[in-house]
């Protein structure tokens, strides 16, 4: 989880150097090259054809999945990637709420206080980079469409958890992260189709090519891969608590681009993000 952290904070950073193209059509591309690259391995396992009262299950699971992307790539374009990684951090909290409606998080007052420390840390990165920028939080139009999204991947390994608890999905975590990017691809491409217009796609540049393979082999299949197997053994809000590192990822490539913005103002919120990360790696050891 530590691995996929940095994945996915690499890959807020990947987004905006994107041209602004149709944001459902490049996540159905997106999920395409995700299961292109999981495929050698899924199809080994010997429960990779889902049974069909499974299929309902895995679309909701793409479909959460589809949400995420699609309202990533759209907001990359109106909201900046430090904004887009703190508001990310609230899926952890979402996570948690989630799972206990589902049945699949114990009501206990440990875990909770880990994820609002954590998310204490998010927002004083966020006040931090409000000040570097000269003004106060704001939470426009791309903040507000991220959030939906952030609901919408909080609510991913709730159903994966919930489906492995009541048996309903396989052991393979290569083919759970295969069928629901399969399912939330196709039918994330199929709603592109009817609202976007085709034509911004024969616009695309190499470079764009490029980063799109990229998002789809390590920021798609290998994270969500990595967060499956890592659903089998630990509860959905320890999962995306891993989540309060992508802000700190986020920030340390800010640093490197521009080592003239680092201040005091960043100490506190990254202090409070490594002390809730610590506690949840003992928590885990315990």
């Amino acid at each position: 989880m530590l691995l996929w952290a940095v994945l996915v904070g690499l890959s807020f950073p990947a987004v905006g150097l994107m041209s602004e193209l149709p944001p459902l059509q490049l996540t159905a591309l997106r999920f395409a090259i995700a299961c292109g690259g999981l495929w050698w391995l899924a199809h080994r396992s010997p429960s990779f054809v889902p049974a069909l009262r499974v299929v309902p299950l895995y679309g909701a699971m793409g479909l959460c999945l589809a949400g995420f992307f699609g309202a990533m790539f759209w907001a990359a374009h109106h909201a900046t990637a430090v904004s887009m990684s703190t508001l990310f951090v609230t899926v952890p909290l979402l996570s948690y709420g989630l799972g206990l409606g589902f049945g699949v998080e114990p009501l206990a007052w440990r875990l909770p206080g880990i994820l609002l420390l954590g998310a204490a840390g998010a927002l004083g990165l966020a006040v931090a980079e409000s000040l570097e920028q000269g003004g106060g939080l704001r939470f426009g139009i791309g903040e507000g469409v991220f959030f939906l999204g952030c609901v919408s991947t909080a609510l991913y390994p709730v159903l994966s958890k919930w489906g492995l608890v009541t048996g309903r999905l396989p052991d393979s975590a290569a083919v759970r992260t295969f069928w629901s990017l399969g399912l939330g691809g196709l039918l994330i491409g199929l709603l592109g189709l009817v609202l976007e217009p085709v034509g911004p796609l024969a616009t695309m540049r190499w470079q764009d090519l490029l980063l799109l393979v990229y998002l789809g082999v390590f920021s798609t299949a290998l994270t969500f891969w990595l967060l499956q197997r890592a659903t089998a053994v630990l509860s959905p809000g320890a999962v995306t608590a891993y989540g309060y590192l992508v802000p700190f990822v986020s920030m340390l490539l800010l640093f490197i681009q521009a080592p003239s913005r680092i201040g005091w103002a960043w100490l506190p919120g990254s202090l409070l993000v490594l002390a809730a990360m610590a506690l949840l790696m003992r928590r885990g050891a315990d």
